[in-house]
C-alpha cells in the first residue's frame, strides 16, 4: 500500500505582488517624512516665535538699529566717499544728528500734547455736546445689553470691586519712562557699532561660507537689502514727511491749533500701514468736531487727511517705489499683527521692511522663491 503523503503548502510571491508591497512601503515611508519634516518645521517656527517673544528686550534693539542703519547708510556713504571722514566719525555725526531732530520734534510736540491731555475733560464734554442727538439710540442699546445680562442670573448680581490705582500711576509711569531710554540708549549704541564697522561683518560672514556660490548669493542678497531696502525707506520716510507737512499746512489753514502736533502725528502714523491711518483718521475727526463748528468744518482736517494719504498710498508711492518691493496686503496684515504682538509699536513700524527684507531673501534662494513670490503677489 502506497502511502501518499501531502507536500506542505508554501506561498510564492509572483513578481507583481511583491513590487506593489514596496511600492506601498514607499509611499508609506515618504508620508512618515512628509509628516516628521512637517512636525520639525512646525517646532522650529514656535521655537522661534517664543524666541522672539520672550527676548524681545535683546532682539528687537537689534534688530532696529540694523534697520536704522540702513536708512542712515546713504549719509554714511556721502560722508565716507565725498567728505573724506573716518567711518567712526561719520557715524558720530550722522547719529548726533539724528538724536538732535528727534528731541527737538519731541520739544515742539510735546507742550501741546500736554495741553491736549490737560483738557480732556472738556474736549469729552464737548464731543458729548455736539453728538447729543445720539444720546437716545445709544442708551437704547445699552437697556437692551442689560436686559441680556440680567439673564445671567444671581451669579452676574454680585457688585464688582473697585481696586484704586492711582498711587501706582507715577511709579507706572517712571518705569515706563526708564525702560524706554533704557532701550534708546541700547538702539543708539548698536546703531553706532554698526555704522562705525563698515561692511567688515559682512565680509567677515561672507569669508566663511564654504562655497563660491554661496558667497556670490550672499553678495547679492546684501547687496540688494543694502542698496534696496535704503531706498524704499528713505523714500518712504521723505514720502510721511511730505504727507506730515501736509496736514499740518492743512490744519493750520482749517484753523486747528498746534499744527505742528497734528502734522507730527500725521508722519508718524504714516509709518505703520493700515492700522495707522485709520487711527489718523479717528485723531482727526475728533480734533476736527472739538475745535470747529460742526458739521463740515469739524470733518474738514478729517476728509483732507483721507484725500492726502490716498493720492501718496495709491499714486505717488507706487511710481517713486520699485515693483520689486510691492508686498501682498493680506500679508502686510499678518506681519502688522504678528510683530506688533510681539514687540508692539516697534514691531508694528518694522512690520514692512522685515516684511522686504524677507522677500528679498527668499527671491535669491532657490527652495525659498515661492515664498518670495506669494510674498510680492
Amino acid at each position: 500500500m502506497t502511502v501518499l503523503q501531502q507536500a506542505p503548502a508554501t506561498s510564492i510571491e509572483t513578481p507583481e505582488r511583491t513590487s506593489n508591497s514596496h511600492v506601498g512601503e514607499a509611499d508609506s515611508g515618504e508620508v512618515r517624512g512628509d509628516v516628521t519634516a512637517a512636525c520639525l518645521v512646525a517646532l522650529a517656527a514656535a521655537v522661534v516665535v517664543c524666541g522672539l517673544y520672550f527676548g524681545r528686550d535683546l532682539i528687537m534693539p537689534i534688530v532696529m538699529a540694523t534697520v536704522l542703519a540702513l536708512l542712515l547708510r546713504p549719509l554714511m556713504v556721502w560722508l565716507e566717499e565725498f567728505a573724506h571722514l573716518p567711518l567712526a566719525l561719520a557715524a558720530v555725526l550722522v547719529i548726533v544728528a539724528a538724536v538732535a531732530c528727534f528731541f527737538s520734534v519731541a520739544a515742539l510736540v510735546s507742550l501741546p500734547s500736554g495741553g491736549w491731555s490737560v483738557s480732556a475733560p472738556e474736549t469729552l464734554a464737548a464731543l458729548k455736546e455736539k453728538f447729543s442727538f445720539l444720546a437716545r439710540p445709544i442708551a437704547t442699546v445699552q437697556t437692551a445689553l442689560h436686559n441680556i445680562e440680567s439673564f445671567g442670573g444671581a451669579a452676574g448680581s454680585s457688585n464688582p470691586v473697585v481696586v484704586s490705582k492711582s498711587d501706582a500711576l507715577p511709579s507706572i509711569l517712571f518705569f515706563g519712562a526708564t525702560s524706554s531710554l533704557r532701550t534708546l540708549f541700547v538702539i543708539v549704541l548698536l546703531l553706532f557699532f554698526i555704522l562705525a564697522s563698515g561692511d567688515r561683518l559682512l565680509r567677515a560672514f561672507i569669508e566663511v561660507l564654504p562655497r563660491f556660490s554661496d558667497k556670490r548669493r550672499a553678495v547679492e542678497i546684501a547687496s540688494e537689502i543694502q542698496g534696496g531696502i535704503a531706498s524704499y525707506l528713505l523714500t518712504i520716510s521723505l514720502m510721511n514727511a511730505l504727507v506730515g507737512a501736509a496736514n499740518g499746512v492743512a490744519a493750520a489753514f482749517f484753523g486747528l491749533a498746534n499744527p505742528v502736533l497734528w502734522g507730527f502725528v500725521a508722519f508718524l502714523l504714516n509709518f505703520i500701514p493700515i492700522v495707522g491711518p485709520l487711527v489718523g483718521i479717528a485723531i482727526f475727526f475728533v480734533v476736527g468736531v472739538v475745535a470747529l463748528p460742526w458739521p463740515f468744518p469739524a470733518l474738514a482736517p478729517a476728509l483732507f487727511y483721507v484725500a492726502v494719504h490716498t493720492a501718496e498710498g495709491q499714486i505717488f508711492t507706487p511710481l517713486l517705489v520699485a515693483r520689486r518691493f510691492e508686498l501682498n496686503p493680506v500679508l502686510v496684515i499678518v506681519s502688522l499683527l504678528f510683530w506688533d504682538a510681539i514687540w508692539g509699536v516697534p514691531g508694528a513700524v518694522l512690520a514692512v521692511p522685515l516684511l522686504a527684507i524677507i522677500k528679498i531673501v527668499c527671491d535669491r534662494i532657490e527652495p525659498l522663491k515661492t515664498i518670495g513670490h506669494l510674498i510680492g503677489a
